[in-house]
Order: structure tokens, then sequence, then C-alpha cells
């Protein structure tokens, strides 16, 4: 095994990132809320 020191360490890309989070979570509130109107479906009062 190869010990890296810091430098190398602060290089190091990867992982999972800030936008595929938020598109991963503003698919699930989409299709909650899509989901939740099938549902409950609620009609068009004035």
């Amino acid at each position: 095994m190869k010990k890296l020191d810091n430098k190398k360490l602060e290089r190091i890309e990867g992982g999972f990132s800030t936008w595929a989070a938020l598109g991963i979570a503003s698919i699930v509130i989409f299709v909650s809320g899509l989901v939740d109107g099938i549902v409950h479906p609620k009609s068009c009062e004035n």
C-alpha cells in the first residue's frame, strides 16, 4: 500500500458533486408532487 502526502490527497477528485445531489433532490420533489396530485386531485375553484 502506498502512503500519500497532503498535497496529493488535496488533488484527488471524485465522489458525489453538489449539482448531482441537487438534481436528484429536484427530481424526487417533482415526482412526489406529481404523485400527490394524482392521488389527491383538487378541482379548480374560483
